[in-house]
Formats: C-alpha cells, structure tokens, sequence
C-alpha cells in the first residue's frame, strides 16, 4: 500500500446527500474479478440504460479528468459494507474523500484501502463544491501529517484524524502488515503456551 503523506490533485464534486455504496458499486459487478469491477464506477449514476453518457454529471466532465478527490455531500458512500466502494475509487485514481459525514463502515475501509477520509463543516464542503463547480479541473491540496485542506479558494482547514490511522498511512501500512510486525513476538508467545499449558 502506498503511504500518504501529501496529495494536491483535481477534485470533484458530487453534490448529492446520501450517496450509497450501490450507488458507487451496483451489487450486479460485486462478483466480477477487481479488474472487472472498474466499469461499474458510478455506471447508473454516470450512464443511461442505453449506456450513454448522462448530461451535468460531474464525473462526465472532461475538465474533472484525473482527479484524485472527491467531494461529497452529508453521510457519503451510506449504505452496504461492501470495500469494493472503496477499491473501485482507489482503482480510478481516487485516494481522499471529503465530506461533512460519510457512512461508518466505507470510512473504517477507506484507511483499509490506503484513502483518507476527511470531515469537515456542512457549510466549508458545500462552498468547495461551489467554488470547484465554477472552476472545473481546480486543485485541493492535503497535508496529511499537517492535518490541513487547502482548497483553491487559499483557504486552509485543520481535520481530526485518529493518531494510530494517521500513522498507518503515512507508513502505507494496513492492519495486517502491522500485525506481521510482531511476528517474531507472536511465535515467542506461542510457543511458551504450548510448553506452560499443552492441553490448549
């Protein structure tokens, strides 16, 4: 998993509240190998039945080509556990969502999946989404050890992040690669059981 560290990229937005993961992923591409996957990215969001584009969709912008960011509306990415809402964003480009909310179980994945989820005010992400509207293809900036959002406008915001995730990914590490860690710990402890209680 690559760290994070910093990220200045194109950002865009989605202004719809309670974006679901069926919406990010419908369940028709959940049992397609990950390769496969990647064409269910927002597919009835972004397409009509016959698979055309579909008009005044952000993500149908040309100018919004490359981003890296989105950002969302109240309680983003709601809905079923299923990572592959994650892994479907990371495998377009995408590395960090911001949002007043997001749903729980998308947020825990995102740190899973190497993406950095931030919250900020209701009213700072409805006026970034306004300001990246009016100038498509604009950059926001993030410094993760920093805790700060620049947005094009110049204005930097702080975010909270738990210290233990905050670290795993500017390591690029995941819970199981920290777990292998302790390995040699691990067999240490496993084979003093075996020796104090054998009947386990």
């Amino acid at each position: 998993m690559d760290p994070f560290t910093t990220l200045s990229a194109i950002a865009v937005p989605i202004d719809q509240a309670n974006v679901d993961t069926d919406q990010i992923i419908p369940a028709r591409y959940l049992g397609k190998p990950r390769e496969q996957q990647v064409e269910g990215f927002f597919h009835d969001m972004r397409l009509d039945p016959n698979g055309r584009p579909r008009e005044g969709v952000t993500l149908n912008n040309p100018a919004y080509k490359g981003a890296q960011i989105i950002v969302g509306n109240q309680n983003f990415a709601c809905g079923s556990s299923r990572e592959n809402a994650v892994t479907v964003m990371v495998d377009h480009g995408y590395r960090a969502f911001i949002a007043p909310s997001f749903g729980d179980i998308f947020f825990n994945n995102c740190f899973q999946n190497g993406c950095l989820p931030i919250r900020l005010p209701a009213e700072r992400v409805a006026r970034l989404r306004v300001i990246l509207h009016e100038l498509p293809g604009a950059k926001i900036s993030i410094d993760l050890a920093g805790q700060t959002v620049k947005g094009p406008d110049g204005q930097t915001d702080s975010f909270e992040i738990d210290s233990f995730r905050k670290e795993m990914l500017l390591k690029g590490t995941d819970s199981i690669t920290f777990t292998l860690g302790y390995e040699k710990d691990i067999a240490r402890f496993e084979t003093a059981q075996r020796q104090d209680v054998p009947w386990l």
